[in-house]
């Protein structure tokens, strides 16, 4: 059985996690709840870099990042074609998946920031990943439209990404001006695959 080294709290580990239960796969692995900052020394056993989400495969092969992970998944089964074989739809998905990646590493970065003492805190970087959360937002109202109709890795990456604006940063009101891209996100959230990956209240 496969091993899932995440957090409940980690937009990534939750973009493997709704890969799972879209894939109907959540049967095929041990998932291990795990703090990165407290468990770095099991975890660091399989990834050096000491990051969740992390599988651990049958035969003991080690996969990382959630993109890598994800697209590993969806390969085990045809239950759905999350990445698509096709050169212009893969781009597309991938394309759409690397946006919502980079709304996660900006709110991740302003999470962290937050967490520094006040003296050295660096407001100049808050406002400048603030601004690239913006202005993504702002592309992602425009081209909503594009998502492909059927669910791929997409959709699953964005919804993950407005989730955990949601968790981290429901002060930016990122609905304000976006009531497409609100309005598809409302729709998605109610999948059981995304009912059941909510980060903890």
């Amino acid at each position: 059985m496969m091993k899932l080294f995440y957090t409940n709290t980690s937009p990534y580990s939750r973009k493997v996690r709704i890969t799972l239960l879209e894939k109907g796969l959540e049967g095929n692995v041990d998932s291990a709840l795990c703090n990165p900052f407290e468990d770095a020394a099991e975890l660091k056993i399989f990834n050096p870099l000491g990051k969740i989400p992390t599988l651990v495969l049958d035969d003991g092969r080690v996969v990382y990042d959630s993109p890598v992970i994800c697209e590993y998944l969806d390969t085990l089964n045809t239950n759905g074609e999350l990445v698509p074989s096709s050169n212009d739809a893969r781009l597309l998905v991938n394309t759409w998946q690397a946006l919502a990646d980079g709304i996660v590493d900006a709110s991740y970065h302003i999470v962290m920031e937050g967490r520094r003492d006040e003296s050295e805190r660096s407001q100049g970087s808050v406002e400048r990943w603030k601004g690239s959360i913006v202005d993504s937002l702002k592309q992602i109202e425009r081209q909503i439209a594009t998502l492909p109709a059927e669910t791929t890795m997409a959709q699953i990456s964005l919804a993950a990404a407005l989730g955990y604006l949601d968790f981290r940063l429901s002060y930016l009101e990122w609905r304000n001006g976006q009531a497409n891209t609100a309005a598809w996100y409302e729709e998605f959230a109610k999948r059981p695959s995304m009912v059941e990956t909510q980060p903890p209240t």
